[in-house]
């Protein structure tokens, strides 16, 4: 709900296209973002060299996230178990080799959740993705040697009146076999308005090539303080803990226009009815909320896993006995790719999809679950829905912004639960 207005701070997500004029100045608090890509070309086709690439980096983030755990509590969830790191078949690098050798004015398929905020005093500005699938906050540094950091807006600690370094370092490796790593430090941090002091992250001095392609600058994590790289408070628990918001509680709301991010309580003109909350397992870090269900129409497929929304992933995962169950109950579905989990379906009959968590079902509309054509005049597409073995047990899913894009969502640190409801 809104209340004390000049207090409470949102980030809204314009999805307008580069180049395309703001109407109106935006409110206090709000910052104009892109969209994530769709994983679907512009003539219908599914983008299989980009999903698997999103692919391995969710593998190797969530790889990340296990042994962050470990280490900051001593053991992982039972069934839990960290894997090698993920790499991206040389055949696919090669093609993304070639097209970074050609033009680089098409920046549509490289969109994500990104919006600013400012780092020091004074404030140097970035373009940040916003994940709840992460709880680090990391930006490149003035001093970055990775090429990759050119064409990065980098921060740079001696200009900044409260900067502190700290002890430690920060690392993350990727399949590619190049790692995002840097210092530690503290410093002052805004976002949409929301501001907190001493925030821990890191100014990554080397960055991985991976994100020579990709419009952010760094990432901030919205999970909790156990899967965190730094072993620190991620932004938002900073802010409650420094009373900088007036409600322990974010809330995202992803569409094709109007999205926003809502830092400090939620926006009821965003969605309609009650927000339905269920209560999150605690001992994992994630918002992992446990009781779901998946149906393909009036036919429940499974039944009693465990969830994790996550903003910082395209599409949703599921362990792949489980997706192969679902898939079963759809009339036509095949496995499409064995080694990255895909399947299809034909393209004139979209499964009902809709997820349950012993309330009232949630519904993935076609348009979100159907990802594209296998190929160019082919009569079937790839579902939104992947087979991937993550590590996180046989009974885990990851549900990114393909189920986001359907519900309005909140995250309580306050009651510790996801709350989902309907759009407006």
């Amino acid at each position: 709900m809104f209340c004390k207005a000049s207090l409470l701070s949102s980030v809204t997500l314009a999805m307008l296209a580069a180049g395309t004029p703001l109407l109106q100045q935006p409110p206090r608090g709000a910052i104009a973002l892109p969209k994530r890509s769709t994983l679907t070309k512009a003539d219908g086709t599914f983008d299989y060299d980009k999903a698997v690439a999103q692919g391995v980096a969710t593998q190797n983030k969530h790889r990340q996230n296990l042994i962050n755990l470990q280490s900051n509590t001593g053991s992982l969830p039972q069934g839990w178990e960290i894997k090698p790191v993920a790499s991206l078949p040389s055949s696919i690098q090669a093609r993304f080799v070639k097209r970074q050798a050609e033009s680089l004015t098409d920046q549509e398929n490289d969109e994500e959740w990104t919006g600013s905020i400012s780092i020091g005093t004074p404030s140097q500005n970035f373009v940040i993705d916003f994940d709840t699938g992460s709880s680090d906050l990391w930006v490149p540094s003035s001093a970055c040697t990775s090429s990759t950091c050119s064409t990065k807006s980098t921060y740079k600690a001696s200009a900044s009146s409260t900067s502190t370094e700290k002890s430690g370092s920060f690392s993350i490796q990727y399949g590619d076999g190049s790692t995002v790593s840097g210092p530690v430090y503290e410093d002052t941090v805004t976002v949409a308005g929301v501001t907190v002091t001493n925030q821990t992250f890191s100014p990554v001095t080397t960055l991985s090539s991976g994100f020579s392609g990709d419009p952010t600058d760094g990432i901030l994590g919205l999970a909790f303080p156990a899967i965190s790289n730094l072993n620190a408070d991620p932004f938002f628990v900073t802010a409650n803990s420094q009373g900088a918001v007036t409600s322990n509680e974010f809330a995202f709301y992803l569409a094709s226009s109007g999205s926003e991010l809502f830092l400090g309580g939620t926006n009821s003109d965003l969605f309609s009815g009650s927000i339905e909350f269920h209560d999150v397992d605690t001992s994992t870090g994630f918002w992992q909320i446990t009781g779901a269900s998946i149906a393909s129409g009036s036919t429940t497929a499974v039944s009693n896993f465990e969830t994790i929304i996550d903003s910082g992933t395209t599409i949703m995962y599921g362990p792949p006995d489980a997706v192969k169950d679902f898939y079963n109950k759809v009339s036509g579905a095949k496995l499409f790719d064995s080694s990255e989990g895909f399947y299809s379906f034909p393209c004139d009959s979209v499964p009902e999809v809709s997820f349950s968590w012993g309330g009232k079902s949630y519904a993935v509309t076609s348009n979100n679950f159907n990802l594209g054509q296998t190929e160019t005049g082919s009569s079937t597409c790839v579902g939104a829905l992947a087979a991937q073995d993550l590590g996180l047990g046989s009974n885990t899913w990851l549900l990114g912004d393909s189920f986001m894009k359907n519900v309005y969502t909140v995250f309580s640190f306050e009651q510790t639960a996801v709350g989902f409801a309907s759009l407006a």
